[in-house]
């Protein structure tokens, strides 16, 4: 047996344990990955033909992940359940079944089976999938681009996760909560893997309303909060106060300094964002509110510069992303080092682009609307060219600004190949249920008919809805 399968099992050997408040049990869990792995075996499903996972419940998500471990097939965790994501995943990545806890819509071809008909074995659970052979792959809603799918392995995830409670200091007498679902990569190691490794406890309920988190957070006792920037934003406007929170975090995008500020002040916390993807897992950390922009590397990570380029070598990479000779995946953020062994995160490279002959640097233009007194936030892209026009570069500004006095701003900003020709103004950067920004319903907005009507309309929204029907 592995090291690593030993230290999992090991964790399990404490049954009455509890994963969440109010139950279940670590045995109640191991007993239902044995129910899961059982009935998914009875489906006459090879190891190698994946299973779409549709559930919401973190325990019952532990308990499949576990499942798989154990000789169950191998699971996508798609990153969202709305009927076209499931078509679009199965497109991808054809699936048979779907195992849930949830009400979803099958696309055609694909059987659900219910959590309910797995019923629990009172066998041991073995685990007999090697740590570095991918047990479950993760659907990624594409917020930089085309959607892709991402496998990870036993020593990816439990590994970072170990790596995670150590470091970051969560362990046995913490109970988490998290504003984030659990099938993006962030929620899943934060709300799931860290607080079974760490033998913490974890709300059930995926909290994304202000008013909810706080109540949460009163009642619970949580000293754990696993967030995103929108959340941290819209609790400026609550009752926030220490409570009995020790540790927070956030990830997806960048953290408002203003807004990681206000946290501070009221709770007495430094939020720490965690700098990494889907593919390459957790590189980096900082906790000073995005001040200097410095971030520190995981002390188990290796990285070097090149071009500008930043590249990574680290047990937590997915086996599906190509690496140079040495070993390394060659991201496509660009970086400097700056004193000791800290980078500054200077944009991406797909984020310089050319407009009438000249380089453009997206991120830069953003940071330069950003800082246009009365704007909170901003978001450019460049729109394709059609027979009637070139490519021009469009920015969506969240403002309470007239809209003449931010064209008037935006118009003052040195160089004109660099100004946004298309600009459309929100309350709020529309996101996804993981914090990340949602594009496509950006580019609806940036590609709608100017309307008086709908200028200020507000995309605010800190429920889990579906994407919209295609």
């Amino acid at each position: 047996m592995t090291p690593l399968n030993r230290r999992i099992l090991d964790l399990l050997e404490d049954g009455d344990r509890l994963f969440a408040p109010y139950g279940p049990t670590i045995g109640e869990i191991r007993t239902l990955a044995v129910g899961i792995r059982d009935r998914l075996v009875r489906s006459d499903l090879s190891t190698d033909s994946p299973v779409c996972l549709c559930i919401e419940d973190k325990p019952h998500l532990l308990a499949a992940l576990l499942a798989s471990l154990a000789g169950a097939p191998h699971f996508i965790l798609p990153h969202a359940f709305h009927p076209q994501v499931l078509r679009d995943l199965r497109e991808a990545k054809p699936f048979r079944l779907i195992l849930t806890d949830s009400d979803v819509e099958p696309p055609k071809g694909a059987t659900v089976i219910r959590l309910e008909d797995c019923r629990p074995g009172d066998r041991p659970l073995r685990l007999v999938r090697p740590p570095d052979q991918p047990f479950v792959s993760l659907f990624t809603g594409g917020s930089t681009g085309k959607p892709r799918i991402w496998s990870k392995t036993a020593a990816n995830l439990f590994g970072e996760a170990f790596y995670i409670a150590h470091t970051l200091g969560v362990g046995n007498r913490d109970c988490l909560l998290s504003t984030v679902p659990p099938q993006h990569i962030y929620g899943l190691l934060y709300s799931v893997l860290l607080p079974f490794v760490a033998q913490a406890r974890v709300l059930r309920r995926t909290c994304t309303f202000p008013r909810e988190i706080l109540d949460a957070l009163e009642k619970e006792k949580a000293t754990v909060l696993v967030s995103v920037p929108i959340h941290y934003r819209a609790l400026r406007s609550g009752d926030l106060r220490p409570f009995s929170l020790r540790l927070a975090f956030s990830s997806a995008a960048p953290l408002d300094p203003g807004d990681a500020a206000c946290f501070l002040e009221k709770t007495g916390v430094a939020v720490t964002e965690i700098y990494g993807s889907t593919e390459t897992g957790g590189v980096a950390t900082r906790a000073d509110g995005g001040k200097e922009g410095f971030w520190t590397p995981y002390a188990c990570i290796e990285w070097k510069i090149l071009s500008e380029r930043l590249c990574v070598r680290s047990d937590f990479i997915s086996p599906d992303l190509p690496r140079d000779a040495e070993g390394y995946f060659i991201t496509s953020d660009r970086v400097s080092q700056v004193e000791g062994n800290l980078f500054r995160f200077l944009g991406r490279a797909d984020h310089i682009v050319k407009i009438a002959g000249k380089r453009v640097d997206l991120e830069e233009i953003r940071e330069r609307i950003r800082r246009i007194p009365g704007v909170t936030d901003a978001f450019i892209t460049v729109l394709p060219p059609n027979r009637t026009q070139r490519a021009e570069i469009a920015a969506l500004v969240a403002t309470d600004l007239p809209a003449r006095d931010l064209r008037a701003a935006i118009r003052s900003l040195e160089g004109s190949h660099g100004r946004p020709r298309r600009i459309r103004t929100v309350r709020a950067i529309p996101t996804l249920p993981n914090g990340k920004i949602d594009r496509e319903r950006v580019e609806q907005i940036l590609n709608a008919p100017r309307s008086p009507k709908k200028e200020r309309e507000s995309t605010v929204n800190l429920s889990r809805s579906p994407l919209p029907d295609p």
